[in-house]
């Protein structure tokens, strides 16, 4: 994974897979919880599957203030950067 992009793809492929969600409905500007209607459980499965994706240690902490898909995407990008 190089861009954001790249990110963003990824992303989408997981959530198309795990949620069951229509890709359409996914991009940066979605909301998790009011458009994708993700809960709460569904968040940590996400920074699971993200974990294994990048092999980086993702602290959940990090994604208390994550509510869009872009915000998912930024916070991701930073970890694989650093």
């Amino acid at each position: 994974m190089k861009t954001k992009q790249d990110v963003f793809n990824l992303l989408q492929q997981l959530m198309v897979k795990e949620f069951e969600l229509d890709a359409e409905q996914i991009n940066l500007d979605a909301h998790l919880y009011e458009d994708l209607d993700l809960d709460s459980i569904d968040a940590v499965d996400l920074v699971v599957k993200l974990r294994e994706l990048t092999g980086k240690k993702i602290e959940p902490e990090a994604f208390k203030s994550v509510r869009t898909v872009g915000d998912v995407v930024n916070a991701v990008y930073a970890l694989i950067e650093v």
